[in-house]
């Protein structure tokens, strides 16, 4: 087997990232919230792709730019080191409100010096009205207006933030560098005709995009320029020829495909980075990595011996802390729904490619290098994920498994066996399936090839859904009624438990199609005022089409939203089934009495602690939670299927959606939201998380709940199953250990066919300590949910919510 180096970092390597490690409360950057403002105020007669194609020029021509750390990879996102940069165009309401407290946010904190204060409440003003989140709640109808106002439903993100989750054509863009993109857009621009209407629009488009792929180029040459400028005043003759080095990687990528790793690295970065200038949207990723970067490793590293592996590495290093200084500034509601402060830039691994019609592990030597280097970092970014398939070797599983015991929640595990035939089924061509990647935390897209969002666009609680459906259609948080029913608990009127399920299906039909209407609003509003440039200039089929994204430019474009609360609705379900119908032993109105009094007092606390003991729990290989838990979710699935999004029948193959568990930490949020349920649950408390079971209620180890997540209809939740397991170190001491870990996973992968793992390898012993002693703990990661956070980053709710999960043994 192979046995990876993972104690191995660079001083300059280990001083990067513990500079970047002690930084608790990041500042706020203005530069892009000025620039945006003068750029818009001098713009407004001009269209809008243009008008927003002249914003990202003007900021990456004035912006600052800087190089620290003796790095090698370089391209700032703001003005300082993990500045926040700040958005207007998207929202300014929760700017206005929160921007003299937001130091004060738990887990979430932001410096905010009195100057940038002063810029922010000058800039805001001008914004007032002509945001997206403004024009999306000008079109909201009352009704849609009140659900998100309880928020049962929640679309915050999607209004206050770009889209992106997605990965563009990293691979086009190293074949043909920016000035070939340019010569594209002008073979394509030669073709229109302006006495057509789409392509006098189209025309605007593409003006845009080659005024962003100028400033693009522009832009990197400025850093080519500060280079040789410290090269000038470099005492150390090393450093000093790196700095030389990075100008010209510079000069080189500024306009021709790169020759080097070195060149083919940067140049990614410097996309992966005006990306999230150019939109705040998080989740943008870099897709599959090992295999569009590795003819530059193999020529330089294997072939032409030009760069040793160590020197590799350290790039790579180099790369991921550039990753971690993006930052990223939330309101606080939603903060609390990303806890840790997120990025989610994933980097896919692994996998297969469809060679001659014949699938082929994918797995070479950078994959190897990639995985080892986030192991030593030991870092939150990128998110890195290993697609699993049957022909993997044991070598590179075994070599996952040895980065897995870092403890740092890395790498998560996405299933080929199922995504690729699923896919082919959607429409997708095999080629483009076999090309699937991660995007954020555990959605999965084909790179440069689809739309945004392929997951998150709204949230919906599970939870709160199923308590209306028990209670007369009353929300039991807000105390509204948005669909009436007459049979309530409280009533004692349900005569039997199919009149339980019959409830849940009308109501999770209601609150699903209200959903999509949300989506279909803020899909509109940020269609007509924010068209990403950039990013749709690298996704296919945007420039031939001469259309963005939002207006239908992808070749596929799916669209999941996320469901919370799976395991509790599941829970519940069969508690009422169990306890109230089939034994008689709690009484519709008893239940109903305990719910609303959160299970207080003695005879409350008696009957909770039988919903809890007395009923069985999903995550135990029980059919009989199991099996209700999939039917109260096929229900969802179904009605979601019958929706398109804005983009059908527009260009992109699909215009649909699917469901999606990736509920990132909103359980924590949701939960606090979320009145006593019938599995036990006290008001306010977590919900469960992602598809995992509910905390402390799977007791029969990691086998059973790997069978109970794979009876869930994991074809149909395309936007992804998560399951977060968390294992005591000890487990993963010797070989033997690591052996049976393996095995699970492939029995997890091809028998029970798993859609997606990760574990978190840390003990609740060491949590409570980095929880009562921080400043000792500033380096310890932990796996949140689809994603990983430094653990003292996070609100003390989401800390107690991790760890509260249940830990397994092998």
């Amino acid at each position: 087997m192979t046995m990876l180096k993972l104690d191995v970092l660079s001083p300059r390597i280990k001083a990067h990232k513990n500079a970047l490690v002690n930084i608790v409360k990041p500042p706020v950057c203005t530069e892009r919230a000025q620039h945006y403002t003068e750029a818009y105020r001098e713009n407004m007669d001009k269209p809008v792709p243009v008008r927003r194609a002249m914003a990202l020029a003007h900021h990456l021509a004035a912006r600052t730019v800087w190089i620290k750390h003796d790095e090698l990879i370089v391209g700032n996102q703001a003005s300082q080191v993990r500045a926040a940069p700040i958005f207007p165009e998207y929202t300014v309401s929760w700017i206005e409100k929160e921007i003299d407290d937001l130091a004060d946010r738990p887990g979430a904190g932001f410096a905010v010096s009195e100057d940038n204060k002063r810029v922010l409440h000058d800039v805001c003003p001008w914004w007032r009205g002509q945001t997206v989140q403004d024009r999306c709640y000008g079109m909201f109808t009352t009704e849609q207006k009140a659900l998100l106002d309880t928020g049962i439903i929640k679309a915050e993100g999607n209004m206050t933030s770009g889209d992106a989750h997605l990965a563009v054509n990293f691979p086009l863009l190293l074949e043909k560098g920016l000035d070939g993109l340019r010569d594209i857009v002008a073979a394509r621009r030669a073709r229109i005709n302006l006495t057509v209407l789409e392509d006098l629009h189209g025309e605007q488009f593409l003006k845009a995009i080659d005024i962003v792929l100028q400033a693009v180029s522009e832009h990197i040459m400025r850093f080519a320029d500060e280079a040789r400028q410290m090269a000038r005043s470099e005492p150390r003759e090393g450093r000093r020829d790196e700095l030389l080095q990075i100008a010209e990687n510079c000069d080189v990528i500024a306009h021709e495909p790169p020759k080097t790793f070195w060149q083919a690295l940067q140049l990614c970065y410097f996309i992966q980075l005006i990306l999230q200038i150019e939109s705040n949207g998080h989740s943008v990723s870099f897709g599959r990595m090992d295999q569009y970067l590795y003819p530059w490793y193999r020529r330089d590293v294997e072939l032409e011996q030009s760069l040793s592996r160590e020197q590799a590495l350290e790039l790579l290093h180099g790369c991921w802390l550039k990753l971690l200084e993006v930052n990223k500034i939330r309101s606080g509601s939603h903060s609390k729904a990303s806890a840790g402060s997120p990025l989610y830039q994933n980097v896919t691994i692994g996998g297969q490619n469809l060679v001659d019609g014949v699938a082929t592990d994918a797995v070479n030597p950078l994959s190897y290098a990639i995985l080892e280097s986030c192991g030593r970092l030991r870092s939150t970014q990128p998110n890195l994920s290993v697609r699993y398939h049957a022909g993997m070797s044991d070598d590179f599983l075994d070599a996952c498994v040895q980065v897995i015991r870092c403890g740092f929640g890395m790498p998560a595990f996405n299933n080929d066996e199922i995504v690729i035939p699923e896919f082919i089924k959607l429409g997708i061509t095999p080629e483009d399936a076999y090309q699937y990647a991660a995007i954020g935390c555990i959605e999965t897209a084909v790179g440069g090839k689809w739309g945004y969002r392929c997951t998150g666009m709204s949230f919906i609680n599970f939870a709160r859904v199923m308590l209306a459906a028990m209670e007369g259609g009353r929300d039991a948080t807000s105390g509204k009624v948005f669909l009436p029913q007459e049979q309530a608990l409280s009533k004692g009127n349900f005569r039997h438990f199919d009149e339980v399920m019959a409830a849940w299906d009308r109501q999770i039909r209601y609150y699903t199609r209200k959903s999509i209407e949300i989506e279909y609003v803020v899909d509109t509003m940020l269609e007509e005022n924010v068209p990403d440039i950039l990013c749709s200039a690298l996704v296919d089929d945007c420039i031939e089409r001469a259309k963005s994204i939002k207006q239908g430019g992808a070749k596929y474009d799916w669209v999941s939203g996320l469901q919370v609360g799976i395991a509790n609705l599941g829970n519940s379900l069969a508690a009422v089934k169990t306890l109230v119908f089939d034994q008689g032993v709690i009484g519709q109105q008893q239940l109903a009495q305990a719910l609303a009094d959160d299970f207080e007092g003695l005879t409350h606390e008696q009957l909770r602690q039988r919903l809890i003991n007395g009923a069985p729990k999903y995550g135990n290989d029980d059919d009989t939670v199991d099996t209700l838990l999939t039917r109260a979710y096929q229900t969802y699935i179904d009605e979601i299927k019958q929706y398109h999004n804005p983009r059908y029948g527009r260009g992109p193959v699909g215009g649909n959606y699917y469901a999606g568990t990736s509920s990132i930490s909103a359980n924590v949020p949701f939960g606090a939201a979320t009145m006593a349920t019938p599995d036990g649950r006290k008001a306010t408390t977590p919900l469960a998380e992602g598809a995992s079971p509910s905390s402390g209620t799977d007791h029969l180890g990691p086998t059973a709940v790997i069978s109970s997540v794979g009876k869930l209809p994991v074809g149909s939740i395309l936007g992804g199953v998560l399951l977060n397991q968390k294992l005591n170190p000890a487990t993963l001491d010797n070989d033997s250990d690591r052996q049976k870990l393996m095995l699970l996973l492939r029995t997890f992968f091809e028998v029970h066919k798993g859609w997606h793992i990760q574990y978190n390898i840390v003990s609740r012993e060491t949590l409570l300590e980095a929880k009562k002693h921080p400043d000792q703990y500033r380096d310890l990661v932990v796996r949140v949910a689809g994603y990983s956070a430094f653990f003292t980053a996070l609100s003390p709710d989401a800390q107690d919510d991790i760890i509260a999960r249940t830990e397994h043994s092998l």
